[in-house]
This record gives structure tokens, sequence and C-alpha cells, in this order.
């Protein structure tokens, strides 16, 4: 049967069920229930805003965004939001699908935490990040009304300890390769979790360059 939430039609394609059952199985309840709000957050912005989305891409996206923080799909060295892209791209390959929305996906998940750029890009990539910025900072929170709001959650609850919980799947996800979070903003999440973690200075990197000036 055909699954709608808040007036969004969830994809229910062979791929898109294949992802639902894949990250079900890999997420725990919280990044699952995240995943799926993200999808549902996106697709009402790209509502809000007018854009002419492609409703599949944006659930892949949407699914696959924080996959790199499971120790499945989590790399020794890579930021987690490029181990999840590569999980996406590889899913999306075994399927497939053609070249150019393969790339909008892994550029939507790859992005999702550079703020300011994803915006401007295509819908896929920019609507994934909004998602993104909803469930997690509450970015456009009251663009949103409170019947969506209401009925989103009530199929993907956010747990009493969302917001405390999220920061530590990804501190958790990323606590074995700190240097990957030079330059965004999971250095923050170290930052508050790790004591012993210590931030990458750019201009130190400049200053101690091998250029003699």
């Amino acid at each position: 049967m055909t699954e709608i939430v808040a007036g969004v039609r969830v994809p229910d394609s062979a791929i898109a069920r294949a992802a639902t059952q894949l990250v079900r199985d890999t997420e725990d309840d919280l990044l699952y229930n995240h995943s799926r709000r993200v999808f549902f957050w996106a697709a009402l912005t790209g509502e809000r805003r007018g854009l002419d989305y492609d409703a599949e891409l944006l659930y892949l996206g949407a699914m696959f965004h924080d996959m790199g923080l499971t120790e499945r799909y989590s790399s020794p060295n890579l930021r987690f939001e490029v181990d999840g892209a590569n999980a996406a791209r590889d899913f999306m390959k075994s399927y497939g699908v053609a070249e150019r929305d393969i790339e909008d996906v892994w550029t939507a998940i790859a992005l999702h935490t550079t703020p300011g750029i994803p915006e401007h890009m295509r819908p896929t990539i920019a609507l994934v990040t909004a998602g993104v910025e909803m469930d997690v900072l509450g970015i456009n929170y009251h663009a949103f009304s409170h019947e969506h709001r209401h009925e989103v959650c009530a199929c993907h609850p956010r747990e009493a300890n969302f917001k405390e919980n999220i920061i530590d799947h990804f501190a958790e996800g990323i606590k074995k390769k700190p240097e990957t979070t030079f330059g965004n903003v999971k250095a923050d999440v170290l930052a508050l979790k790790d004591p012993n973690f210590k931030r990458i200075n750019f201009c130190s990197i400049i200053l101690g360059s091998a250029w003699p000036a």
C-alpha cells in the first residue's frame, strides 16, 4: 500500500523498498527514524519552495545520509559523509541507476554537513541538507505547520533525549578518525564529547607549511 505522511508520498519502487529495508537492518531506531523524517522535511521544503525534485532520489539521499556512522559502512579514514555517499553510490549502481542521478545523491550526502553550499545546487542536493537542518538544528522549524510536524513525528518519533543522543551518535561514528572533522561542523561534536580532542588549526597549517614565505 502507498504510504503517505503529511501529504508526502513515500516512493514505492523496488529500489526505494530495498533501501528502506537495508537502512532498517543497518541503523538503530534513532538513526532510522531520523533519516525517514529528513525525507519528509526535505519533500515538504521542496513543495514549499516550488522545486521540481525527484522523490526517489531525494528518498535515497535522505535514507543513506547517515549510513557512514554505522560500523558496517564506516571506513578507517574517510569523512562519514563520504562513507554514506559511497554506500549509496554502490547501492544505486547495483540497480542500474543513471550516473547523473547517482552523482546527485552522492553529492547530497557528502555535502549535507557543509552549510552554505548545497542550497545553491540542484534540488536533490539542496533538499537533503534542508531536511537534515530541520531535524537536527531546527532550521525553518516554524515554516512547517504544527499538523505536519505532529504527523511526521507520530510516524517516526523523536525520542525524549534526541538532541543529546544524536550528538552521541555523531561522536561514536567519528571518534576513531578525528582528523576527518577538519573544516566541518563535526569538530564541534568531538570538542564536546572527547576531552582529548585537539582541533586542527587552518592558520597553523598555512604558517607551518614547507613554503619559505
